[in-house]
Formats: C-alpha cells, structure tokens, sequence
C-alpha cells in the first residue's frame, strides 16, 4: 500500500507524525527505496527503464531555456533575460537538487532513483552536463548576444574598454560608493581562510611585500547591495568586480598586487525543520533560516583564466571536489543580466502587453471596475492569467471584499505574494472593518520563508487569524473564501487558482483561477479550511480533489476509465498540462492507457520522467513543451470521458512532493464555455502548427519552430495576446 493512501488522517497530526516513514527525510521517503518498492509491485510486466531522470530532465529544461537565449529571432535584450533566467535556475537547482544528492550520498541513503541510477551516477552526469551548459551560456553571451546589445547601442565593457573621462567618474564612483563598504581579509597565520557566504561574487587576490617578498592571499567580496553591473552612463555599462580590480591598489597599500581571480559558491541552502519543532513550527524555521547560509559548498565557479596555485588553495578551504569545479570564461553571475534588461529600450525587448479586464467579469470594458461578487453570482467565471488582469480580478475580488458591509469572513492562503501586496492589505483591511479574518500564510515556501515570516506577524498585528501551517507538509493551494450576507441567505464566494496571489508575478505567469459561488465547492472550500485550521477529519468532498489523499488516487480512477471507454469503442483520450511530471504511479497509469490506445497528450514546461514514443509501451503518448515570454504555470487535466469532458484545475504538479507533502487542491470546471476553453487551449498547443519542444524516447528535446517550407511556427502565447486583446476566446 502506498504510503500516501495509508489509512489514517487525511493530514498528520499537531505532533507531526506521519506514519511508518516519519523517520525519514521527505525527499528520500519520495524518491527512495519504499516508494519504488511499491512501484514496482504495482508495475507488472512494465520494463525496468521506462522512466527518465528527474534531475537530468531538470537540466534539459534549463537548456531549453538557453535556446531561447540563444534564438536570433528574438529582441537582444530578452536574450539577455534568458541568460539571467538560466543562470538563475541553475543556482537554485544545485542549492537545492545538487545538496540533496551530495546528502543523501554522505548520509548513505544512496538507493536507486526510478530511473535506475545511482545517486552518485545522477551526480556525475550533472556535473559533467551543468558544467558543458554554463560553458554554452558564456559562449552565447560573449560571441552572440554581447555583440548584438553593442551593435544596437548597449554595451557592457571591461575596464580597459572605458574612456578616460568614464574612468574618472569610475574612480569617483568607487571612492563615494564602494570603497567604504569593501573589507579586504588576509589569509596569513593569524587570519584564517574566511567564510565565503553562498552565491557571492569575490575577487582572489595575491598580493606581495616588497621589503620582505613574501607573497600572500587576500579575498575581497563584491558588495551584493550594489549594481552587479554598473551603469557608466544611460546604455554603458562594466561590471562592478572589473571596478574593484582596478583599484586594489587602494585596498592594499604600500603592496605588489600581483594578480586577482573572480570566483564564486554555491552552498547548501535548502532547509530542514525537526519534527520535533511542531510545536513551534515558526521559531524552528527562523533557526534554520539563520543556519542557511553555512552549508556546505555545492559548486565552485571560477574564471578560466585563474592561476592554479590560487585554484589549488580555493579548493582545499573551501573543501569541494575537482567535478564541482567549473572554470568558465568571465563574467561570472549572468544572472546578473536582469539588470541590463532594466534598460529603458523597448526595441529591443517584445512588445508591451497590457492585460484586460475578463470578458467574463465586465463585458463591457468601462472606468467603474466590476463587480466581482454580482458577476460571480450570474455564473462561475474562469480567469486566464496573465491575458485576463489579475488586478481587476482576484485582487479586486478582496479588495471589495474587504469593504463590503454585507461580507462576514474571508479565509486565504498565502503561499508566495508580494513585496507591497494588496492581498494583504485588503486582509489588514477587513479585520480593521471587524470581518472575521484567516490567513494561512505557508512558512516554509522555499526562499520566501523570511517575508512569510514577517507578513504573517504584521497580520497576525492587525487582528487576522494566522495559521502558519503543518509540520511535514507544506499548503500549497491557492484558495479564497468569502462569506457574505446576501439577504437571502449566506452565501460562500470561492476563487480556487493555479497559481500564487502575488500581483507582480501573475503578469508574467500563466494561470488559471476559477471564480463560484456553487454550493459545492463552497462547502468543499469550507471544509478544507476547517481541516488547515482545526482538527477537522474531512476526506471527503464533492467537487474538489486534495493531496496528500486523493488527487493520485483520484486522477489514476480517471485514467483507468479512459482505459474501460476504449475498450467499449466510445471516446477517450487524456490530456496533461503541468510543470512537471514524475510520480512513477500516475506514469504506468498513463503507460497502460497508451497500451490499451488511449491517446495521451502532456503539456509540460519543465521536468518530465515519462519516456513516450516507445514501442508496445508508450506510442500513443506525446509530450511537448513551451516557453516563452510567459512562465506556462496552469496545471489542467483533462479526460474525453466517452464524450462527456471532464477538466480539473488547481495547484497540484504530479510530482512525489505535491501528492504526498503537500496540501493541493484541483476543481472540476462544469461550465461548459470554460471546459471548452481548456480543451481549445489543448488543441492549440499540440497543433503541428504551434512551436513546441517534443520530448524524444531517448529523453532529447527536438525544437520545433517552423514549418516544412522553414517558415515560423505559430506563437502560442502571442496567439492568446491577440485573442484577448481583441476579446476573442478560442471556442
């Protein structure tokens, strides 16, 4: 019996058991020896090699990322972009993937992973791939789009390519605004080797004493505060370690410099919270926040050019291996390129898109704003973000919410959101009206854990009701109700999304939110609320799946009816969109619908562990993949259901930690407008006239971006820009 469909209590209790496998950290519990055990008792006659890697999957995303980097077709400086998204992605990937591994390894939990390799096997072939991809991203950056942003106006020097005057505004410059912050540390017999904090960007440098000659070392960090490159005028620029180095003469005085080396670490920083701390769930993660930036080294980057005798003492202080080295030609930190991207040239970037107000929610476009709840109560309403404004939608929702004399409560969950977010203000502001208020802010959302922290106190300040979460699980789904007093009766406003409530990132994800106030899904919501808040023992619900306990279970029932729809002659098919795809049971589901020719579509934008297009196992399945200016972000799953289309939304990923770590939410679509919306996005998607990614058996990507005759595929999410701007739909 799967560990997630043990039977017990739908969530683990205030103590924070979780069973039989509570003594073992999630991730090996998800990916180690127990679950394939399982898998394999399930699988049958399935092969032994049906499943891609997770990890090596992840980096043929990341590559495809770097393709569009390196696609002339694009504007120069949303090249540059996805340079900085793929040098982003990989830091975050060997913080936390990478130290997984290495974990697992030291801790000798080196079982097998479903794709049959060893962790260490795993390792190795991510440092050999990494390393040949950030080699790819310096090659694209330095001989391709450095030369195109120059070519159009903006570049990005060195110091030697500065003029005289720019140096002296440079040095004026370095004395205001970066000396005083710079402290350069010795490494000598009194001074040991200093700690090198994670994702830093630092100079090695090797100085002399010229009376005694004795040669010494010294680091100096690149202040992380500043410019990572600095604006030498409007479209100049020269990166902010190439101005450090042509002043360490005044770091050192009276020394030789003799040379000087960038180099940069990667460390452990994901986070592990004893279940032990349940009783303080919040307090123990302050803790491991404070310890994040002490562990252990992952990855060293250094600039091709550095000495080796230098390289030879990063090593051994700083403790990594040879294959964790990766020498690569400056600059190091593309991610750094964000900032260049700020650069006010729209010709150089894609055209401005504006969202507009849903069709659905004011069909008539006015100044007044729609009202959200009156519109709601008409009919449900489906939001496609970031087509449909996400201001004049969910945020305005609560907003209007927050102030309606005839709303009694609201309940949210708040898992990522913004800086400056008007979701919480709208909150603030109705406990300040007197509404009952409760927020379940998500604690441990991973690099977002401090600002939850901070945002759950300043509510917790104005009177809402915070809850911070379980223990073992993290609560993942995206969920908004509002109570109000409708005269008539009470009546339960629900807004169950794809993605988070966090205003600046829903105009540039993709995501769906579905708007009711069917009964249902109200009581299903209400309960659920119930289970995150209180001690409620609710598993069962009406119009809605939950992890950890029934979404797998829930959409294998669905995949094996495809299965019985097939067999009687009667239509059946089954179409995925997510972003990742890997649990190994919903896989064989999908590789016994393909057996019994059930044709099975998968639209995902990043990991993907199925292998299609295998004879006897998997020929009727494809996957494809898109990126773009968008995040593709929806999760959508959609069963043909002998003819009677059934389509779930929600927050859930078919991945080990979304069904059994965390709480997610799908909602089954029963308007038929929006169950055809879904299903033309689908068609749209897989069209052979739509440029797409096709994942190949092998686990290859194949690009598909134009047609026989080498004319451009369609661009799916240009598409849907010009549909909603001209307030089409594509059923």
């Amino acid at each position: 019996m799967a560990v997630a469909d043990a039977p017990s209590a739908p969530f683990p209790g205030r103590d924070g058991h979780q069973g039989p496998q509570a003594d073992l950290p999630p991730e090996e519990v998800a990916e180690g020896a127990v679950v394939l055990a399982e898998v394999a008792a399930d699988a049958g006659p399935l092969p032994p090699d049906r499943f891609l890697d997770r990890e090596l999957s992840w980096l043929a995303f990341n590559e495809r990322v770097l393709q569009l980097a390196e696609d002339p077709g694009l504007p120069a400086l949303e090249r540059a972009k996805f340079i900085a998204i793929f040098a982003s992605n990989l830091d975050e990937f060997f913080m936390v993937r990478v130290a997984g591994l290495k974990r697992r390894i030291a801790t000798g939990i080196a079982v097998r992973a479903a794709s049959g390799l060893t962790p260490r096997e795993v390792l190795e072939n991510i440092w050999n791939r990494g390393h040949l991809l950030q080699l790819q991203q310096a090659v694209i950056f330095r001989d391709e789009v450095r030369p195109a942003l120059a070519a159009a106006g903006v570049e990005i020097l060195g110091w030697a390519d500065l003029t005289e005057k720019e140096r002296l505004d440079m040095d004026a410059f370095f004395d205001q605004r970066v000396f005083p912050i710079l402290t350069p540390l010795a490494v000598d017999p009194s001074h040991p080797f200093p700690y090198i904090s994670g994702l830093s960007l630092n100079l090695a440098v090797v100085v002399r004493n010229p009376v005694t000659g004795n040669e010494l070392f010294a680091r100096v960090k690149v202040p992380p505060l500043l410019p990572r490159f600095v604006q030498v005028d409007r479209q100049r620029f020269v990166p902010l370690e190439d101005i450090i180095a042509a002043h360490l003469d005044d770091l050192f005085p009276g020394m030789d410099v003799l040379q000087h080396h960038t180099f940069r670490i990667t460390r452990n920083e994901d986070l592990e919270v004893e279940e032990d701390d349940a009783e303080n769930l919040l307090k123990a993660l302050e803790r491991e926040l404070s310890r994040r930036r002490f562990g252990p080294p992952v990855r060293l980057e250094v600039e091709s050019s550095i000495d080796p005798h230098v390289l030879e003492l990063l090593v051994e202080e700083l403790g990594v291996s040879e294959p964790e080295v990766f020498r690569l030609p400056g600059p190091l930190d593309l991610s750094g390129l964000w900032s260049i991207y700020g650069v006010e040239r729209d010709d150089l970037k894609q055209p401005a898109f504006i969202p507009r107000t849903s069709r659905e929610l004011a069909e008539v476009e006015s100044a007044s704003p729609p009202d959200v709840m009156a519109a709601v109560r008409e009919h449900d309403v489906l939001v496609h973000h970031p087509y449909d404004s996400f201001s004049t939608s969910v945020q305005l929702f609560l907003e209007q919410a927050a102030v309606d004399p005839h709303v009694l409560a609201i309940k949210q969950t708040l898992y990522r959101t913004s800086g400056d977010s008007p979701i919480v203000k709208a909150l603030i502001e109705a406990a300040r009206e007197g509404k009952q208020v409760l927020a379940l802010v998500e604690i441990k959302a991973r690099f977002d854990e401090q600002a939850n922290i901070d945002w759950g106190r300043k509510l917790e300040e104005a009177g809402v009701h915070v809850v911070y979460g379980l223990v073992g699980l993290k609560t993942h789904t995206k969920l908004s109700l509002v109570v109000r007093d409708d005269g008539d009766q009470l009546r339960r406003y629900c807004h169950i999304g794809t993605g988070n409530y966090h205003p600046k990132t829903a105009r540039l994800y993709e995501d769906f939110g579905l708007f009711t106030c069917d009964p249902q899904v109200g009581e299903d919501v209400s309960d659920l609320f119930n289970v995150l808040s209180g001690y409620s023992m609710n598993t069962e619900y009406h119009r809605l799946l939950v992890a950890p306990h029934s979404i797998r279970t829930g959409l294998i029932e669905r995949i094996e009816r495809e299965i019985e729809h097939q067999r009687a002659g009667r239509p059946a098919g089954i179409r995925f969109k997510c972003n990742s795809i890997v649990d190994e049971r919903i896989i064989d589901a999908l590789y016994r619908a393909s057996q019994a020719g059930v044709p099975v579509a998968i639209w995902v934008r990043g990991i993907c562990a199925v292998r299609p297009g295998v004879p006897g196992l998997s020929e009727n399945i494809r996957v494809v993949s898109i990126l773009g200016r968008f995040l593709e972000h929806s999760r959508a799953y959609e069963f043909i259901n002998g003819g009677d289309v059934e389509v779930w939304i929600g927050s859930a990923d078919l991945m080990h930690r979304n069904l059994d770590r965390r709480v997610e939410a799908l909602v089954s679509l029963k308007d038929t407008t929006e169950v055809a919306e879904i299903a033309a996005l689908f068609d749209l998607a897989l069209s052979p006239e739509t440029s797409v990614w096709i994942l190949q058996p092998d686990g290859t990507w194949d690009r598909r971006d134009r047609d026989a005759q080498g004319r451009p595929l369609l661009d799916l999410q240009e598409v849907l820009i010009s549909a909603h701007q001209q307030r089409g739909r594509l059923s």
